[in-house]
């Protein structure tokens, strides 16, 4: 008898995004025909690394699809901690301003942790915040991290009931890994973190029990197919070089039920829930 399941089912994460985003325009054009004010969202950077000014770029592209107005700020490559700390602190007070997202990697010099605590909780649209970590993790109001937030959609999507499953995240990054295994915890799966102090062994065999796996670790095709459980959850929110995940995905999807393409998975949900949590900002501090 066959030990592997028929080739896994694709979760579109680029359809449900776009569904997403044409909510939050509609969202949004309702929100300033009432207010007279358009959601927006203060994106910053930290010099000119080309990965972050193209997706920088792409993100103030969306925000335009969804009616949302978008204000760049651009920071030379030597910003200090403290420099950059004051210009999240000033897009916190601005009233005009409704999200703020700055754009990560900021630099090896800078503490993010110092410039992300320096964005108000409430313009705190990506997610990266502690406060925004505590109200997450206790399924309190607030703003979840986009990724981790954007898996859930997903899940939910494709009817996948996390509770009394068992759900290994390999990774665990404050915005993504961490995040993520609260959030399937609040949804009452038993969750085990993997890192890069877990040994090959323990990972492999971990993955093995996994009802659902989110790979959030950054390496190229980390998880092999051969310890995927059959019928198993794959979301592999990793984007190496290439256009490769951190799955290897052909193999993987020999054995899986259902399991995420890079690109067209995670990664364009990131960016739908990231729009629609500005609307909701605005949204709450306009009382709209």
């Amino acid at each position: 008898m066959s030990t592997t399941s028929p080739t896994a089912r694709l979760m579109d994460g680029s359809g449900l995004a776009r569904r997403l985003v044409e909510e939050t325009a509609a969202r949004a054009a309702e929100f300033t025909r009432r207010t007279g004010t358009r959601p927006c969202l203060a994106t910053v950077l930290v010099g000119e690394d080309p990965a972050s000014v193209t997706y920088v770029k792409m993100k103030r592209a969306r925000c335009e699809k969804a009616g949302i107005s978008s204000r760049h700020v651009e920071l030379p490559a030597a910003t200090t901690t403290a420099e950059l700390v004051a210009t999240l602190r000033s897009l916190s007070a601005d009233p005009e301003v409704h999200g703020i997202l700055l754009q990560h990697p900021a630099g090896p010099h800078i503490d993010e942790r110092a410039a992300f605590e320096a964005i108000d909780p409430a313009k705190d649209v990506d997610g990266v915040t502690i406060s925004s970590f505590a109200t997450m993790s206790f399924g309190l109001p607030g703003f979840v991290s986009c990724t981790p937030g954007g898996i859930m959609r997903l899940l939910d999507a494709y009817d996948v009931d996390p509770a009394g499953k068992r759900a290994v995240v390999v990774g665990r990054s404050a915005i993504l890994g961490k995040p993520a295994g609260m959030m399937l915890l609040a949804r009452n799966a038993t969750v085990t973190y993997c890192h890069s102090y877990t040994p090959a062994a323990d990972l492999s065999a971990a993955v093995r029990e996994a009802d659902i796996v989110v790979a959030a670790v950054g390496r190229p095709r980390f998880i092999k197919g051969e310890d995927i459980k059959p019928g198993a959850v794959v979301i592999d929110a990793g984007y190496n070089e290439g256009n490769v995940g951190d799955v290897d995905f052909e193999t993987a999807a020999a054995r899986a039920g259902l399991i995420t393409p890079v690109p067209g998975g995670v990664g364009p949900m990131t960016i739908a829930l990231l729009l629609a949590q500005t609307v909701d900002a605005a949204e709450r501090q306009l009382g709209a």
